[in-house]
């Protein structure tokens, strides 16, 4: 087998997350922000390609304002992304949605895309189920993203519960989910991570509930 052509894509790691509406609960925020920067350390020493996200909405918007401080992106990643990085703004979910990033990804041969940032809830679970139409294969870090409580009139789910859930659907079908030691392992050795299926989800669920 042939080994995975990867690129790391950081989604969204701006202060929105930090000091704004929307901060991240679990894993801690600081934990993960920090695994981002290892994995970009990861990157830069495995001459990976690197895509820079950030969400950017008109200057009056109460969220990613554009120019705005929270609308920044944290410093772990201003000061670690490396100068060639692919920067990308977007209005969308998915990070494919609205932008050049696979076409830019379809020219340097990628067929791996590593995705890391905020939240697991939204752009990072949109932009994993986004890349199964591109025939991209994804691989998600958990620790190196990040979920926020959420409550509405379908009830409520705490940070955990929620980044923990996602975690598990993703190994089931969209991604191959991993933590930053493992996936430095696998980049180092040139291999790739395992995944689950849905299958093979649902087979070891029902024994574990049925």
């Amino acid at each position: 087998m042939a080994s995975p052509r990867r690129a790391l894509i950081v989604i969204d790691a701006q202060q929105e997350y930090f000091d704004g509406l929307l901060p991240i609960a679990y894993p801690a925020r600081e934990h993960s922000v920090a695994q981002i920067g290892r994995a970009l350390d990861i990157a830069g020493a495995q001459d990976l390609p690197v895509v820079v996200v950030q969400h950017e909405l008109p200057s009056q918007a109460p969220v990613f304002a554009a120019g705005s401080a929270t609308w920044e992106l944290h410093s772990t990643v201003a000061e670690r992304a490396p100068a060639d990085a692919k920067r990308v703004t977007k209005q969308l979910s998915s990070v494919f949605a609205g932008t050049d990033v696979a076409a830019w990804l379809a020219e340097l041969g990628v067929d791996t895309v590593t995705l890391v940032g905020y939240m697991t809830n939204n752009c990072v679970l949109a932009t994993a189920a986004g890349a199964e139409e591109l025939g991209l294969t994804v691989e998600v870090l958990s620790d190196a993203t990040g979920a926020i409580h959420l409550a509405n009139e379908a009830g409520k789910v705490s940070a955990e519960q929620l980044h923990t859930t996602l975690m598990v659907l993703l190994q089931s079908n969209w991604a191959a989910v991993a933590d930053t030691d493992a996936w430095s392992a696998a980049v180092t050795a040139g291999s790739a991570i395992d995944r689950s299926d849905l299958g093979s989800s649902a087979a070891q669920g029902a024994a574990a509930f049925g």
